[in-house]
């Protein structure tokens, strides 16, 4: 698939910007990865991850990027004895990651919108 879609990208000035579009389209239909509290859930298999196939996964960034990063890094230092245990019930815990879960998938869509617009107007103006 790869070496296909770098045939067709060509080597005009538009190469990379077709590169750009397709690509983001084609990993569009993956499924996008939720937050969530693990006390709330009582199926250790929704722990795995199945790219990596490691039965637990937990994912976080840079704590400056995003709240949900933030919390999951207090917890993991809470969980190594590094930090005093966060004072939050588990269903708040799980209200935020719900929240955060919502804000991420509103920023996708403007993401998605935004794609769509570039690529109609790419069409649109290309001979």
């Amino acid at each position: 698939l790869q070496k296909s879609l770098s045939e067709i990208f060509g080597a005009d000035k538009y190469s990379r910007a077709r590169k750009e579009v397709l690509t983001y389209m084609f990993s569009r239909p993956m499924q996008m990865a939720l937050y969530f509290c693990t006390g709330v859930l009582d199926d250790e298999t929704l722990f795995h991850h199945y790219a990596l196939n490691v039965p637990f996964y937990t994912h976080f960034t840079s704590p400056i990027r995003r709240y949900a990063d933030i919390v999951v890094h207090r917890l993991l230092s809470a969980s190594l004895g590094a930090r005093p245990p966060i004072k939050m019930e588990k269903e708040a815990i799980q209200k935020q990651a719900d929240h955060c879960n919502d804000r991420k998938m509103a920023s996708k869509r403007v993401q998605e919108l935004s794609a769509d617009l570039f690529f109609s107007i790419f069409v649109r103006v290309r001979p």
